[in-house]
């Protein structure tokens, strides 16, 4: 059985802007690339979605309810509840996650 893959509005944001960065300081070609792998690593979360890793910074706090895949050097966060997926951020692992998850997923 399939899961249902959902993006929340930052999510779906921050697609937008990566995009809109890669085509900006790169090329839109190479933006349209990582969009494709991007869809890609969203599309298997659809079949196998516990098959990611706890991100560290959720598990330092105690979190766990958290998982996390990878297109390097992208990360996607997102959480399992009953038949769907829902993802949170998708972001360059390279940035301060502590500070993006923080302002992100509890408001700080």
């Amino acid at each position: 059985m399939r899961f249902e893959v959902l993006l929340t509005e930052h999510a779906q944001h921050d697609l937008e802007e990566l995009y809109d960065y890669i085509a900006a300081h790169d090329t839109p070609g190479n933006a349209a690339r990582v969009l494709d792998r991007i869809e890609k690593a969203l599309e298997n979360l659809s079949t196998f979605p516990e098959r990611g890793s706890h991100p560290k910074e959720l598990l330092a706090l105690g979190i766990r309810e958290y998982r996390q895949t990878f297109f390097k050097p992208y990360r996607l966060i997102y959480r399992i509840v009953e038949r769907r997926v829902y993802v949170y951020l998708i972001v360059d692992g390279r940035r301060d996650m502590q500070g993006l998850l923080a302002r992100r997923m509890f408001g700080g």
